[in-house]
């Protein structure tokens, strides 16, 4: 396969994960449907790792690998050396996304236990009380309801998202490291012969 062609496919694969990343993202701004006070909103939804690491940063990557992968001013060594700087953003962009999700999970959503304040009934547990692998306690939150299921639904979306946008983004940089060496494999154009 030319290295224009796998570009142009990593380019394509990186807009509609870019997309959902950005939506899970501003879901979680208002949690089971519902409008929150901003100090009543998990403190990791404001780190923006769905809207500027997965979403944004996946899009410059992405722009650049349809150009270095298609027919034009771009679509030589010097594109595919750009899209190889653009990846590693992007690659950087996803891995930001993952560490800032998995930090979500393991430190469980803001709730209203019961007494009219929003705290984190689950940070600090033990592996063995640890929240994700006991749902008989997720009704420890209140408000809003169904918290922990849409923070856990959520942010794992935006882990797996996020690792999937890093390794496609690290397969273009061997791509483009390849393409910029031995060229993009583009068909030579057929001269007439009179």
């Amino acid at each position: 396969m030319c290295t224009g062609k796998c570009s142009r496919i990593i380019g394509v694969l990186l807009f509609p994960l870019g997309i959902c990343a950005i939506v899970a993202n501003l879901l979680l701004y208002f949690p089971n449907a519902q409008i929150l006070e901003v100090d009543q909103i998990t403190d990791f939804v404001w780190f923006f790792h769905g809207i500027v690491g997965a979403g944004l940063l996946a899009f410059l990557p992405a722009f650049m690998m349809l150009g270095a992968g298609g027919d034009g001013c771009c679509a030589n060594r010097c594109g595919m050396l750009l899209s190889v700087l653009l990846s590693a953003l992007g690659a950087a962009g996803g891995l930001y996304c993952v560490i800032i999700s998995a930090m979500g999970l393991i430190q469980g959503p803001k709730c209203d236990t019961g007494n009219n304040m929003f705290i984190y009934p689950f940070r600090n547990t033990t592996e063995e009380e640890n929240y994700l692998f006991n749902p008989e306690i997720w009704d420890t939150c209140r408000e809003p309801e169904n918290i922990v299921l849409w923070n856990i639904v959520l942010f794992s979306i935006l882990l797996g998202i996020g690792a999937i946008q890093a390794i496609l983004c690290l397969i273009q940089v061997i791509n483009g490291l390849i393409g910029f060496l031995c060229g993009t494999c583009m068909r030579k154009r057929k001269t007439g012969v009179a």
